[in-house]
């Protein structure tokens, strides 16, 4: 076969050759890879010696490295840098993959070795990340449908390869609704916007060929400062509503594609014998069922909602000063008279901090975090293939030269990339047979602002923010330490995975951080001490709203996912009563959340959104012992990526969290943090 992933990629990094990489040759590609991994996984289970976690275990683990290679590159793009042809490749693949997953779960024979060995008392004698290993692969088969029999396993897999195929047309729609979706403007739609968004939005129109003119999109850039700068709420409404009607009606709707993903799922968990699919789904979670996962939401309800609505009265009666007339806050509201009370609150605004935050300095701040807490070094690599000329290539090394991996960072929005923000791998870490230590491939993937004509791409705090949450992500992968690919870097508990990359965001609020990066892009000054001293009071200004708002999400999730039969509700009316909780303004007509909400639909967080808050109870406990022992203690420093950063899912993650703090989390860190509760005195 003359196949570029046939072998593993040159160079002592092994790098993925882009510039070698034809999109038409993805098809051809994949099916070359499975036939690989099939010949593979006769050789298993055509052998004669006796199972044992070496030949059986390991060997399962070890099988598939192509295919791995394909996909590790095939996926990321698909998400960054998908064109209509590669998105009918993955629309053809789809099924064949799916397929070909099946078959290795499903294979009788496969599967009594895998079991011969959970079951021997050999299994009693593995390390704790071979033990690991064991049971994590033993779960996979059996909540992948091994132990299925006669035509349940035919059930099983017609039931996988249609989810697929409805995951990929929600995703493709979602896509598509993006690119399409804009707000053309004139010069006196502008009233209150700062001269960034309108420099960005003047920028659009003119790579339209629109001169004059300006354009809004739905991507995070543009979006979000309309909706806080304007002026015109008509104008802000109307972009409300194109945001939250996305995929609901015309050429890319949704709303029957997400009902049959949510059904479809709850089959295939009947089908394993659970009762809904969040019973299925949480069995391998730190939260273990659905009722500590509400518990954990309504605790966090009863914490916060009275703050948030105290804090809408105080909001409307603000509005209604500023108005000089009563003001009902409507969803298009809350952003731009929230951004205003900030200010007159705390005499701060984004676009005070803007000029402070500078991509190229931002970037040289984000990865000195990481040499002063791990001493990690980012060279970059102007040699290095790209799947687009604005990716920028980093080598990261340890303190003492040992190559840790590759970064590559994806900063900047563009018709063929998905909307918001995430860290994926093209490559894992892991140790083969000659323990030799593959090195991961690390992409950090951005929507921010994008530099213009006349000045550059200047962040506001949000955006930084986000740099460090997928930077935390990157972290957990560089820094990972372990044998077998399944167990490295991030591949750990859903509900754990968010809990480095939450912790790194609390830097952004320290001073000694701010310092190391923070200045004028003009004028080279650092950030007066009153703007951080505000940044630092106005950071818990909207923390109720925003719980109570991730609260949202999470029982809308939840919803979605602990029917018992299959729903034909409409979407909007079962979305009002599973948010109907933690509700804060009247449903609008016509809007709703689901056939957009592609973190559950088609992006794996599927009753398992609430690891978002699950997670932050972790990081704000985590990052509270950084502060009692010094933010860049490097003791502190060394522990955390001992005991949590470099061991990925090679243990539970609460004995991970455990050997770190002492204890198990308390919530209390986190009340603290968002100021429900007072602070330590």
């Amino acid at each position: 076969m003359n196949n570029i992933f046939l072998e593993p990629f040159a160079g002592d990094h092994e790098l993925v050759p882009f510039d070698k990489i034809s999109v038409r040759d993805f098809e051809i590609d994949i099916s070359d890879a499975i036939d690989v991994h099939n010949c593979e996984i006769e050789q298993i289970t055509g052998q004669t010696d006796a199972p044992t976690f070496q030949n059986t275990i390991v060997a399962l683990e070890r099988s598939g490295q192509m295919l791995g290679r394909v996909l590790g590159v095939f996926y990321p793009m698909l998400s960054a840098n998908a064109d209509d042809e590669l998105m009918e490749i993955a629309y053809r693949m789809a099924p064949q993959i799916t397929e070909h997953e099946n078959s290795i779960i499903l294979n009788q024979a496969l599967w009594r070795r895998v079991k011969a060995v959970h079951d021997h008392e050999e299994a009693s004698t593995l390390s704790d990340e071979d033990r690991m290993l064991l049971d994590k692969t033993y779960r996979a088969f059996v909540r992948q449908g091994a132990d299925l029999e006669g035509e349940d396993r035919q059930r099983y897999r017609q039931l996988t390869g249609k989810l697929t195929k409805l995951t990929l047309k929600y995703d493709r729609n979602l896509l598509h609704e993006m690119a399409s979706a804009q707000m053309w403007l004139t010069a006196d739609d502008l009233t209150g916007l700062p001269a960034t968004a309108i420099d960005a939005a003047a920028q659009q129109a003119r790579e339209k060929g629109r001169d004059g003119e300006y354009l809004i999109t739905l991507q995070a850039p543009s979006y979000v400062p309309f909706m806080r700068y304007s002026q015109r709420r008509d104008l802000r409404e109307r972009l409300y509503r194109l945001y939250d009607t996305q995929c609901s009606q015309g050429d890319y709707d949704n709303t029957r594609i997400l009902r049959q993903i949510a059904n479809t799922r709850l089959a295939i968990a009947q089908l394993l014998g659970y009762a809904t699919f969040a019973d299925y789904r949480l069995t391998t979670t730190m939260a273990q069922d659905k009722e500590h996962v509400y518990d954990m939401l309504e605790r966090l309800r009863q914490a916060y909602q009275p703050v948030q609505k105290a804090d809408m009265n105080r909001l409307e009666r603000f509005a209604s000063e500023v108005e000089g007339h009563d003001v009902r806050i409507m969803p298009w509201d809350y952003s731009y008279y929230a951004n205003r009370l900030r200010d007159h609150l705390f005499n701060i605004n984004d676009e005070m901090l803007r000029p402070y935050f500078e991509l190229s300095r931002v970037t040289r701040g984000v990865f000195g975090l990481a040499t002063r807490l791990y001493g990690l070094q980012f060279t970059q690599n102007t040699e290095a293939p790209v799947y687009h000329p604005e990716v920028k290539v980093y080598d990261v090394t340890d303190a003492d030269g040992t190559y840790m991996g590759t970064l590559y960072t994806d900063f900047f929005p563009r018709a063929t990339k998905q909307s918001g923000a995430w860290m994926t791998n093209f490559a894992e870490q892991w140790v083969d047979a000659d323990g030799h230590d593959h090195r991961p491939l690390v992409s950090l993937n951005m929507n921010f602002t994008r530099p213009t004509d006349t000045q550059p791409s200047l962040l506001t705090p949000s955006e930084v923010r986000t740099f460090l949450h997928e930077f935390g992500h990157g972290l957990h992968s560089l820094l990972s330490q372990a044998h077998y690919e399944s167990l490295s870097g991030t591949n750990v508990y859903r509900d754990f995975v968010e809990m480095p990359s939450q912790f790194n965001e609390n830097f952004l609020l320290e001073r000694e951080f701010l310092d190391s990066f923070a200045r004028h892009y003009l004028t080279d000054e650092p950030v007066p001490q009153q703007l951080v001293d505000s940044l630092i009071a106005a950071s818990q200004f909207e923390a109720a709203y925003a719980c109570i708002r991730q609260l949202g999400f999470g029982y809308l999730d939840m919803a979605w996912h602990t029917i018992t039969r299959p729903t034909r509700t409409g979407v909007t009316r079962f979305e009002q009563k599973a948010l109907h909780p933690v509700q804060v303004f009247e449903p609008v007509e016509g809007c709703a959340i689901s056939t957009h909400f592609s973190h559950i639909f088609s992006g794996g967080y599927a009753a398992g959104y609430y690891g978002y808050k699950w997670a932050e109870v972790l990081d704000a406990d985590a990052f509270e012992m950084f502060r009692e022992q010094g933010i860049f203690n490097p003791a502190t420093a060394r522990h955390l990526r001992q005991c949590i950063l470099s061991r990925g899912g090679t243990r539970h993650p609460m004995e991970l969290y455990v050997a770190f703090r002492g204890r198990e989390p308390h919530i209390d860190a986190l009340m603290r943090r968002d100021g429900i509760t007072p602070p330590h005195q």
